[in-house]
């Protein structure tokens, strides 16, 4: 756990973002599964604090959820994704009449679930964390006690906790209900009265908000088999007779939301920027937030299941004035991105940010005037005008001058703390305090940002070139995290002979492959904990190497785990395609090169310093049949990227290596 989380400078943002799964999503499909006639699958479920309190609660209510163990691997021919669950369905009927539910700060799990609660002739007692009992269920309360639910506040009247006790609901006039709080009060509505059995109308006294989650919460009851008829956006019907039945196996978007902050990353930062798990037919409004950034002159690509998203061909992003009640949650990431834009930035309507896991007006004004900016709030608006604003800064002519060494305070507040990632692309260094707060969407938020933010300096060349022990030494210097990329294929090869996995058996040695549990902690290398430095150098390891490393499964199981060293501060990469497949979009890139003759020498004396018989002509001829066999290769020859820098070390120590590695580094400004 901790405390604070230190943000580098960064100096750009490309690469792409595999998204978890919609937490809007995930919990509405918990629910309505829990409701259902049925077993239901749900695959790609989001692993947060927020489903977690779903699934126990769910579990105290007497329903049957089993997590199904998947395949590690995406793509790997599996049917199930990473996170999978079986719900067994109790018809609109919990088991488990009397119950203590705690609801954690989880808006999306306490006010459908109470609304389905009331209709299930039990007794419950729903709480959670403090700022929970400060967020109004006020008229979510109401309209269910319209209909003859028997629901009292057991602290502060229009706030949890909440105590529900059996009741006789009746269905004979319409509801009339609030729409300008909270759309969750709506779709905890929706989703409970087809238990009643009878028809239900639900009509809006007020202006309904967040409108696009009222189409996640419709198209996902219908794939439930109920189906809602709706007029505008002021009356909503549910006939009567229809029953929740499961539709077997249903998948989760990635979270749209969530994608917001690595598409205003790519726009600020210059990109590309690809997010994948959410495109052009997602059912999630959120998904807009990338119309608002193409409206600030970002260049943004659509395709099926991804969006990319690159900074303005030229100049600033542009300042704008807008409308923002659909996307409330993207906009917040909106509100951090007009640090970078032209001029003052007007995010209007947006007064459910008031009622949020903090006020998030308040909140946000009070961290962006750290940041330097001036800022103008209203009860349903915040204006924002960037350091600067209107002058070029370095980065694609995007960045302002921030103030630097900033503290942001998060307010226990996970979309604070992923937002506010977004200033280190300032230049400046960022602290974000109690980072931990994005597990409530996103655990793993600060390491996929790293992903596409964190510097990478690749180093490459010959064997004998000395690349893997300046890399090395590069890393230790800058403080910058290091991969032995070679050592990756040795340790799976060597993790296949423990197996005993034959390496001609590409599925499974991909499979060992993509969960290698592998760490580099200085000199030393770890599979599984043991130090396994010097068994990874045995000749049958390098040839079982040499193998499991021309088997195309191995290679793109390996991507993902060689991208995943890239952590902040940064990465040190040695190996031969770090700067080509791996890390393209590396800060600096540097091909160490250096004689045959030299290099043999080198190995020579290294041979001798350990006591082992060394024949000079031998070496130098297996150095250069090696050359020629690893620039000929079809899968990652060996070759000298165009925009890498030709170090060559034939006349040079390793102190003198070092040093010009440095020098082309500190010429990146790292």
């Amino acid at each position: 756990m901790m405390d604070s989380l230190n943000l580098p400078p960064l100096r750009g943002a490309a690469g792409s973002v595999r998204l978890p799964g919609s937490k809007s999503i995930s919990n509405r499909m918990l629910l309505l599964a829990a409701l259902a006639e049925g077993n239901t699958e749900i695959r790609d479920l989001l692993d947060s604090d927020d489903t977690r309190v779903m699934l126990a609660a769910l579990e105290k209510v007497g329903v049957g959820v089993l997590c199904i163990p998947g395949n590690p691997l995406r793509g790997q021919g599996t049917a199930l994704g990473a996170n999978a669950y079986r719900v067994s369905g109790c018809g609109g009927v919990f088991p488990v009449k009397d119950a203590d539910l705690f609801m954690g700060n989880a808006g999306t799990a306490i006010r459908p679930l109470t609304a389905a609660l009331a209709l299930s002739g039990g007794h419950y007692r729903l709480s959670g964390v403090p700022r929970m009992h400060e967020r109004p269920i006020g008229d979510l309360v109401d309209g269910l006690l319209q209909i003859g639910a028997d629901v009292r506040y057991t602290g502060q009247n229009g706030f949890p906790p909440l105590a529900i006790h059996p009741s006789q609901v009746k269905l004979s006039a319409p509801i009339r209900l609030r729409g300008d709080v909270s759309s969750q009060f709506l779709t905890a509505l929706l989703m409970a009265l087809p238990l009643a059995g009878a028809e239900a109308v639900i009509e809006m006294t007020t202006e309904l908000i967040s409108k696009p989650y009222i189409e996640i919460t419709l198209n996902l009851m219908a794939r439930f088999g109920v189906k809602v008829q709706r007029e505008g956006w002021q009356r909503f019907t549910i006939a009567a007779g229809q029953r929740y039945r499961s539709p077997g196996v249903l998948h989760v978007e990635g979270d749209a939301s969530a994608a917001s902050y690595f598409l205003a990353a790519g726009a600020i930062g210059g990109g590309p920027v690809r997010v994948e798990g959410v495109g052009r037919n997602s059912i999630q409004g959120d998904v807009r937030f990338a119309d608002a950034l193409q409206a600030m002159g970002a260049r943004i690509e659509w395709g099926e299941q991804h969006i990319e998203a690159r900074a303005p061909a030229a100049g600033r992003l542009k300042a704008f004035d807008l409308d923002l009640n659909h996307i409330p949650d993207a906009a917040m990431t909106l509100a951090v991105a007009a640090l970078f834009a032209d001029g003052r930035c007007v995010l209007r309507n947006i007064a459910s940010w008031r009622v949020k896991e903090t006020d998030r007006i308040a909140a946000m004004a009070t961290e962006l005037r750290k940041l330097g900016a001036t800022v103008e709030e209203g009860a349903d608006f915040i204006a924002v005008t960037g350091p600067r604003s209107g002058i070029p800064g370095t980065q694609s002519g995007t960045a302002p001058t921030f103030q630097a060494g900033i503290a942001i305070d998060t307010y226990d507040d996970h979309r604070m703390a992923m937002c506010f990632s977004l200033a280190a692309l300032g230049g400046v260094q960022v602290t974000i305090n109690d980072p931990q707060c994005v597990n409530k969407t996103f655990p793993g938020y600060f390491d996929a940002f790293a992903g596409i933010t964190a510097p990478v300096i690749a180093i490459d060349g010959p064997s004998a070139s000395g690349k893997g022990t300046v890399a090395q030494r590069v890393a230790d210097a800058l403080g910058f995290h290091f991969l032995d990329s070679g050592a990756l294929y040795r340790l799976t090869a060597l993790a296949a002979m423990k197996a005993r996995v034959t390496l001609e058996d590409e599925p499974g040695v991909a499979a060992l492959a993509g969960q290698l549990p592998a760490d580099f902690e200085g000199d030393r290398i770890l599979l599984s904990g043991e130090d396994v430095t010097e068994a990874i150098r045995a000749e049958e390891v390098g040839v079982g190497a040499s193998k499991v490393a021309a088997l195309p499964a191995v290679r793109a199981a390996l991507l993902d785990r060689q991208r995943a060293y890239r952590r902040f501060p940064g990465l040190v990469a040695d190996g031969r395609d770090m700067a080509s497949v791996v890390f393209p979009d590396a800060a600096a890139k540097v091909f160490l090169a250096a004689s045959a003759e030299a290099r043999a020498e080198r190995r020579y004396k290294q041979l001798i310093a350990k006591g082992m018989p060394a024949n000079m002509h031998a070496l130098l001829q297996d150095l250069q049949e090696r050359d020629a066999r690893d620039a000929q290769r079809s899968v990652a020859p060996l070759k000298q990227c165009d925009d890498a820098d030709r170090v060559d070390t034939t006349e040079m120590d390793i102190e003198a290596a070092v040093a010009a590695v440095m020098s082309i580094v500190k010429q990146q400004r790292l």
